[in-house]
């Protein structure tokens, strides 16, 4: 089959690739500098931008699409970013004869009042389901591996605070799930045919708290977490404090804490029977995770300082 993977230089997209590439797919990957990308060279690469138009027409001779952007980091308003680049890919899809689409999307009840982050997720989604091809829609809660912005955000919290101050959101409830996974879904629908113009919410086999998670995380990094909730630190608040205590790029790191009062837990199971696999248990991933990831570093005494301190840097 010919596939294109957009986003192809990001976390999921990169495992996405080798495993195509490993399934004997045709894969094309768009990016916007060709130069930039030091992907597998078996890849055909095509360069051009979907907020765009007419720049990347050329990556669309394909059979299926995986559509893997969002512009989180880029600064300013990513939303409006993602529903642009959301409309030209869909129009140009369309345009192109394309037969099928997928997206990745993130879990979270539609009515549970969801975090800018993960309404911009649910937006893209709908404008891509606008599209004149049949688009698959596989939605899916913090994603444990090594590269994983989501998981490197626990991993140093867990790592460098011995002692967490927290607000209610410790207890939220979340079921992660591990690269391999989400990667054996993303492959497999696009090998059944019966989940072309579906949804299914994708999960590990455990579902934690983020207190849960934290502690687990901080276990296998050799040392015991301590976690005291508080009632007034609200996750804007604790973006705030994050910032000083990880390297995650913040406008990254805000708008995922932001989310996390939202639950995020599987309610439809229908993808099990579908595509039944023995998913990882989040126990195994984050032992995945960690032994692919260079060791945790302490912060610098500097930027404690700043934060503990108020000092100006």
């Amino acid at each position: 089959m010919q596939i294109l993977v957009t986003g192809a230089t990001g976390f999921v997209g990169g495992n996405l690739v080798d495993a195509l590439l490993a399934a004997d797919h045709e894969v094309t990957i768009l990016t916007r500098s060709r130069e930039r990308y030091d992907g597998p060279e078996a890849v055909r690469v095509v360069e051009g931008n979907v907020l765009e138009p007419g720049s990347f027409d050329d990556a669309l001779d394909v059979d299926l699409a995986y559509y893997l952007i969002h512009s989180m980091g880029a600064g300013g308003d990513y939303a409006e970013r993602d529903r642009r680049a959301a409309r030209n890919f869909s129009e140009a899809a369309g345009d192109a004869g394309l037969d099928r689409v997928v997206y990745l999307g993130g879990l979270g009840a539609d009515g549970d009042n969801l975090s800018p982050h993960l309404r911009s997720r649910r937006e893209v989604e709908r404008i891509l389901g606008l599209g004149e091809y049949d688009l698959t829609v596989l939605r899916a809660a913090i994603i444990v591996g090594a590269g994983s912005i989501s998981f490197q955000l626990i991993r140093q919290l867990a790592g460098r605070l011995p002692v967490m101050i927290t607000p209610k959101w410790v207890h939220t409830k979340c079921q992660p799930i591990a690269i391999d996974d989400v990667i054996g879904y993303l492959v497999g629908v696009a090998k059944t045919p019966e989940t072309a113009g579906e949804t299914y919410e994708i999960g590990g086999p455990d579902v934690l708290t983020y207190a849960e998670i934290l502690r687990e995380t901080r276990r296998q990094l050799g040392a015991r977490l301590r976690i005291v909730p508080v009632p007034v630190l609200t996750p804007r608040l604790s973006s705030w404090w994050i910032r000083f205590v990880t390297d995650v790029d913040p406008a990254v790191a805000r708008p995922l804490i932001d989310g996390v009062k939202n639950s995020v837990v599987v309610t439809d199971t229908r993808i099990q029977d579908i595509l039944p696999r023995d998913r990882r248990h989040f126990e195994a991933a984050v032992a995945d995770a960690l032994a692919d990831e260079p060791a945790t570093t302490p912060t610098p005494k500097a930027r404690l300082g700043r934060l503990f301190r108020g000092s100006k840097p």
